[in-house]
């Protein structure tokens, strides 16, 4: 099994060498693609929350090949990325997803200073969103002063990697504030999570759930699983609290129950039958954030999950032709379509299928750490 593996990163890698030429030709941060070309970010231009994942994915393949064009075109949008600092005001809780794969890549992978300085910079202004009521911010609208979502369990290694880079427990502090408001206030009972809770941004009192991208109020946005699934391995990772690995067992456990018989994943836990909603984003997130359980437990299930899941992807929806110009097919933004992509290649899927299989082959730059 681990030489189709192999054999899968080795397509990935030729693939994108050739496609990305055209994102760097026409100076863009690709978002999806369709009818043969990259398609940019459908909001907020460069400073939309998914800009990492270009980056990130460039620095994966730098890593696995050497090629110095994967180097060359993953720092040309590290660049894009922090311009993006002096329009502030667009950006939000997920300055982790955008500058940890991008500059926090660099740094790691390079040593390169000023990448080390934008990270930080980074993590200060997420840190500059943490209401001392219990919670980081989300958005920037008024209306949504506080609203929490469940994604933000990943930004959070922004700021474990900051305590980590300068000695500085603060950073730590305000993620470990987070996680554990996120572990009261959105986990279920049954192992699933909220997407979005909105609380009082001045006592952090809850005040009510909201349905975010899934189905409906109450049911079980498959990304959101993923999200939650892998941040709190992370948060066990960084924090090492036995609860946290706890809460990430739990909710994996309530995730594969739900995997499909063919290894992909429904938009929506939950949604209609009948209805005919994937979101292969989800399960290549959920293959990464298994793969990590494995390795902190050394329990070989969530693994073989992580394989379930990475073979549905490979067996059904992974796209080697020349019209298109990403990889993975059936990917949704959300259940009800909010105009961000319904099943069609979105880049960030590309992103944790790759990294789910450097995973498996033993190859992965671990960016997340």
């Amino acid at each position: 099994m681990p030489d189709r593996y192999e054999e899968a990163l080795g397509r990935i890698a030729q693939k994108i060498r050739k496609k990305a030429e055209m994102a760097a030709r026409d100076a863009m941060i690709p978002y999806r693609s369709a009818e043969g070309k990259w398609i940019g970010n459908p909001y907020d231009g460069n400073s939309w929350w998914t800009g990492g994942f270009w980056p990130g994915l460039m620095w994966q393949l730098w890593h696995l090949t050497g090629d110095a064009f994967f180097l060359e075109e993953a720092r040309r949008v590290g660049e894009l990325l922090t311009d993006e600092f002096r329009t502030f005001r667009r950006l939000n809780h997920d300055v982790g997803f955008m500058y940890l794969l991008s500059v926090g890549a660099e740094a790691k992978l390079t040593g390169d200073e000023q990448a080390e300085t934008d990270l930080l910079h980074a993590a200060s202004l997420l840190m500059g969103r943490f209401n001392p009521a219990g919670f980081i911010r989300a958005w920037n609208e008024p209306e949504r002063v506080g609203f929490a979502i469940i994604d933000c369990m990943m930004n959070l290694t922004l700021l474990y990697r900051a305590s980590r880079d300068t000695g500085d427990p603060r950073f730590r502090q305000v993620a470990k504030i987070h996680a554990d408001t996120t572990m009261r206030e959105f986990l279920r009972e049954d192992g699933s999570v909220s997407h979005i809770i909105e609380f009082d941004p001045e006592t952090g009192k809850r005040v009510r759930e909201h349905p975010g991208q899934g189905y409906a109020l109450g049911t079980q946005w498959s990304r959101g699983q993923a999200w939650g699934l892998y941040g709190f391995a992370l948060a066990y990772r960084h924090l090492k609290d036995p609860k946290y690995l706890e809460t990430a067992k739990k909710i994996a456990g309530n995730f594969i129950t739900h995997i499909r018989p063919d290894g992909l994943t429904d938009c929506d836990f939950m949604q209609p039958e009948g209805e005919e909603r994937i979101d292969n984003i989800a399960g290549a997130i959920a293959a990464c954030g298994l793969q990590e359980l494995a390795n902190l437990t050394g329990d070989e299930t969530w693994k073989q999950a992580a394989e379930r899941l990475t073979d549905g992807l490979l067996d059904h929806c992974a796209d080697w032709g020349e019209s298109r110009c990403g990889i993975l097919t059936h990917c949704t933004a959300s259940y009800h379509d909010d105009g961000a992509g319904r099943h069609t290649n979105i880049l960030y899927g590309d992103y944790f299928l790759t990294e789910a299989l450097m995973r498996l082959c033993g190859k992965d730059p671990e960016l997340w750490s």
